[in-house]
């Protein structure tokens, strides 16, 4: 993110970075003259980085057959759930 000082330069912070920033942290910023001047409000934003969102159509179920080819090792945490010690729960 991007984050003003107080004399006008902009420097890029992580939100990390940004939570953990002390006074005197803005203050050493200013002394070394640290960050530059943007002119362009617009600078690193979403409005001007024409990017898509990838699309995940979760209402779509596939044909029965499709499913019967599928093999065991295809299924998530199968590895990790162990389903013939059922005694247990």
């Amino acid at each position: 993110m991007l984050y003003q000082l107080p004399n006008g330069k902009v420097i890029y912070l992580t939100v990390e970075q940004y939570l953990e920033l002390t006074h005197e942290d803005i203050q050493y910023l200013m002394s070394i003259d640290f960050g530059e001047h943007i002119l362009n409000p617009f600078t690193d934003s979403a409005v001007v980085q024409n990017t898509k969102e990838q699309y995940y159509d979760f209402d779509y179920y596939p044909d029965d057959d499709s499913l019967e080819e599928r093999a065991s090792d295809d299924e998530p945490f199968d590895d990790i759930i162990d389903l013939s010690n059922t005694s247990d729960i």
